[in-house]
């Protein structure tokens, strides 16, 4: 495995595999690697010749207020499991590379940007996109790997792949949970014992959603109600929203259809968190 912090290095690295006509799969994190990361590695490493992780805390993407700073790092336990998994190329670039001095170009998705997490986190997925595309640009990668908990940020960025005719393909894989049906997710650390025990309504409501469709209840009025009484018997949990939505054009659903996706975004304490599951 081999580490590289320079873009143009990197760059050159990509252009001797392709000149095999390797394959490359590439994993975009912003580090502090869990199970979840783990399980998106493994895919790349079994589906391609060369797996290439990033490592990059995006500034771009934390608006006013937001844990930039304080985002969980770990670099060597990130490297160590990345080694131990078997990636070949870990980018680990800094700020300045990514975005040097002058910088003013950005990717705007428009339309489905705005919705869900795009209405609290004005700006965000822009610089999702924009960093996205920077890694497409950079690593050349026939396949790159994204998790279905952030579904909202793998349907912009299958959109952006798609509207700019980039030569990659994006596989989103299955959500990973904790043993208590928390979903995976480098915030997890911020969560206090008792805050801990409390996320766990997230995936508690649900299971009651898919238990509700499946039993037959297609009103997406009534399934949010249920939902939201299970988490709002939380005391430090705080919902931001929970939404039934199109899984492409994420516009609210009335009267629910397979492949629905089911979104929320809470508060518990001071960290908010993300999950959803896709009513098949």
């Amino acid at each position: 495995m081999k580490v590289y912090r320079n873009v143009r290095s990197l760059a050159k690295k990509v252009s001797e595999i392709k000149r095999l006509n390797d394959t490359v799969g590439l994993v975009p994190t912003m580090g502090f690697l869990h199970e979840g990361h783990i399980s998106l590695i493994r895919k790349a490493r079994k589906d391609m010749d060369h797996v290439i992780v990033s490592i990059f805390v995006n500034p771009t993407q934390f608006g006013p207020g937001e844990d930039f700073k304080k985002y969980p790092r770990d670099l060597k336990r990130d490297l160590d499991i990345c080694r131990k998994e078997g990636a070949d190329i870990v980018f680990v670039p800094k700020a300045k590379d990514i975005y040097p001095d002058g910088y003013s170009t950005y990717i705007s998705v428009r339309g489905i940007t705005e919705k869900l997490c795009g209405a609290s986190r004005p700006g965000h997925f822009r610089g999702v996109a924009t960093v996205v595309a920077k890694l497409f640009n950079i690593t050349a990668p026939d396949i790159a790997y994204f998790g279905q908990k952030d579904a909202q940020q793998a349907i912009i960025i299958k959109k952006m792949a798609e509207d700019l005719n980039m030569r990659v393909k994006v596989k989103v894989m299955p959500v990973v949970r904790e043993k208590n049906g928390l979903a995976m997710s480098s915030r997890n650390v911020y969560l206090s014992r008792r805050e801990r025990i409390q996320a766990q309504s997230i995936y508690r409501a649900l299971r009651l959603a898919k238990e509700l469709f499946h039993g037959g209840e297609k009103d997406s009025g009534i399934i949010i109600n249920k939902m939201k009484r299970v988490i709002g018997k939380q005391a430090e949990t705080k919902i931001d929203y929970i939404k039934v939505v199109g899984i492409k054009n994420l516009e609210d659903v009335k009267k629910i259809s397979r492949g629905s996706l089911v979104a929320i975004a809470a508060w518990v304490g001071k960290t908010r968190l993300i999950d959803n599951v896709i009513l098949n």
